[in-house]
């Protein structure tokens, strides 16, 4: 759990407007920086950092419990987000297919014989940050959400699946795929048109190559759920069993490693300051008249299960 959000409800509880401030101030980091990954224009995620805070402000001082908190506001975010993304010439494909997002022969010779290739040595280059956006960006909402929520926020797949409304496994099967995309493109992105031509040149026989890809696509199918320790110990062993013979399996491994840690340890973008200290300066006078009217009547709790 987002020790922000802890923060929020510990803050949030005093009743004091003063904490309460400094809570909004928590929340609006998370919720801005949320809807910058999911809709990746400033403004949709400026309109929904205001949107759903304005309308979670009589419900706040009843979450007591921080998981519910960060459920709840994802979840009403979430829609929001995808209600108001706007729409590109260059909008992805709405489905992702697990066959094209594999590598082929070319890439495997490369990824071994050039590991700098990878996405690896991309985490010290200027442009790794906006690369990473672009990559998140070029999935499909179904997916870029499901991975912004899982390995951005730091989610578990069960409260993933509780904000989108999946089933757990078919949040597996969307954040491997995710993972998979973005890495192809990190990856696609570091590799030089000197590196590429000889990758080509280290092609080995077709027969063989055939034969190692057909086992290496049926080992990359499970990676997610190995690196994520949710794999039976069985297809785990037989997983290592085989990168231990395998120079490109290894290899493509690792790049995967690196293009999920780089996901992990994206930096947050905050709002503009002065905008976001203008919308506390409502959201306390909205909360205060809200803290008056509840003496007088009590608010009902909000309903966790719909997002507004």
């Amino acid at each position: 759990m987002r020790k922000e959000i802890e923060r929020a409800v510990e803050l949030i509880q005093t009743k004091d407007p003063g904490s309460v401030e400094q809570a909004l101030a928590l929340l609006q980091n998370t919720i801005f920086s949320f809807s910058m990954r999911v809709c990746g224009q400033r403004e949709d995620a400026e309109d929904t950092m205001q949107e759903v805070l304005l309308k979670s402000v009589p419900f706040l001082p009843k979450f007591d419990n921080p998981k519910a908190l960060i459920v709840w506001l994802y979840k009403v975010a979430k829609t929001r987000c995808l209600m108001s993304r706007r729409k590109s010439k260059f909008a992805p494909k709405e489905t992702l297919s697990l066959e094209e997002l594999m590598p082929d022969r070319e890439e495997l010779a490369s990824l071994s014989s050039h590991p700098e290739g990878t996405p690896e040595n991309a985490l010290i280059r200027r442009e790794n940050a906006r690369r990473l956006h672009d990559a998140v960006q070029k999935l499909p909402p179904e997916y870029r959400l499901v991975l912004v929520l899982r390995d951005m926020e730091g989610l578990s797949d069960e409260e993933v699946a509780e904000i989108t409304g999946l089933r757990a496994g078919t949040v597996r099967v969307r954040l491997h795929r995710a993972r998979l995309f973005v890495r192809r493109e990190l990856a696609n992105g570091s590799r030089s048109r000197t590196q590429r031509q000889a990758a080509k040149r280290a092609r080995q026989s077709e027969a063989a190559a055939h034969a190692r890809q057909r086992t290496c696509k049926q080992i990359f199918a499970e990676l997610s759920d190995y690196l994520d320790e949710e794999l039976d110990d069985a297809l785990c062993e037989e997983l290592e069993k085989h990168m231990d013979g395998c120079q490109p399996c290894q290899a493509f491994i690792s790049s995967l490693e690196k293009s999920i840690e780089q996901c992990r340890t994206a930096p947050n973008e905050p709002p503009d300051p002065r905008a976001a200290a203008k919308l506390r300066r409502e959201l306390i006078s909205e909360y205060v008249r809200v803290m008056k009217d509840a003496v007088r009547q009590p608010a009902a709790p909000p309903d966790r299960s719909s997002a507004f």
